[in-house]
């Protein structure tokens, strides 16, 4: 039984006494029914000593110690080094249900308290309690997270099975645009370029009257951390963001922010075009590798 897992919000968002007590009572239920339970095959194992990075700082010569959640920052940086990374997948792990409108009665373990949006649309609705994800039976929030985790994050469609008074209801849920993306402040890749901002995309009439294009990322500058040194002139709240580097359009991301993210490499200065009352400017941005977190 897993049970855990966190959202941007808080870490203790889906953790709670009364619905671990849930999970441990599912637990001992199946082990009571000695049910055979059909579990997916095992993926090769995977060692830590298998990361070169890790291997010289804990046992190389550095005896260096390393915290366990930090060994997937290294296995990151790695596939960064060897050219296999893949941002979308490996930086934005764990996508918040939350995006697609499902919020879970936290003490009751898997049963909705409220839906929204997507997942609204296609049935859902307050009392349910959700049993399997793509076909995938769930029992926890921490079932429900690792299986969200491993949905495929150019997928169009969700397949969600809940449980409604004693009856068995399939929903196929149409995944919105970017459901995967999510911030995660609480804690900071190793590969993902530090941009000491976020933003707002743009709506279509904004962009008309800016004279910008119907589909490009511009977006507008909502938040600022402390980073006047890295931009000249001082970015502003407000300041309107349409290129990077010459480029306009993007066609995963849909604002400013992401673009960085996902085409550059922490460490690298870009060129960025933007808007301030009316009137374009350029401004450099370096971007940070965060250092490991200790």
């Amino acid at each position: 039984m897993r049970y855990g897992g966190r959202d941007a919000q808080s870490e203790s968002t889906y953790l709670d006494m009364r619905s671990l007590k849930v999970a441990l009572e599912q637990g001992l239920e199946l082990h009571a029914k000695k049910e055979q339970l059909d579990f997916p095959p095992r993926p090769k194992p995977f060692y830590p000593q298998e990361i070169p990075a890790l291997r010289i700082r804990t046992s190389g010569g550095n005896q260096g110690c390393v915290e366990c959640h930090l060994v997937d920052d290294y296995r990151t940086q790695a596939k960064e080094a060897d050219g296999t990374l893949d941002r979308i997948r490996d930086l934005y792990r764990s996508p918040d249900i939350k995006r697609i409108g499902i919020y879970l009665d936290v003490p009751k373990g898997l049963v909705v308290k409220e839906a929204k949006g997507p997942v609204l649309a296609s049935g859902m609705r307050a009392g349910d309690t959700i049993t399997h994800l793509e076909k995938r039976r769930v029992y926890t929030f921490g079932d429900l997270q690792y299986a969200y985790d491993k949905v495929p994050r150019d997928q169009a469609q969700l397949d969600l099975t809940v449980d409604r008074a004693g009856k068995e209801t399939n929903f196929a849920v149409k995944l919105p645009d970017l459901w995967w993306f999510n911030y995660h402040n609480h804690r900071r890749w190793t590969v993902e370029p530090k941009t000491y901002f976020k933003t707002t995309p743009l709506t279509l009439e904004e962009k008309k009257k800016l004279g910008l294009e119907p589909d490009g990322f511009a977006s507008r500058v909502s938040y600022i951390e402390f980073y006047t040194e890295f931009a000249k002139p001082e970015w502003k709240l407000g300041d309107v963001i349409y290129g990077v580097e010459g480029v306009y359009t993007d066609p995963v991301a849909n604002f400013a922010e992401l673009h960085i993210k996902l085409r550059h490499r922490a460490g690298d200065t870009v060129t960025v075009e933007m808007i301030r009352d009316g009137k374009k400017f350029t401004s450099e941005l370096v971007t940070e590798r965060e250092n490991y977190r200790k």
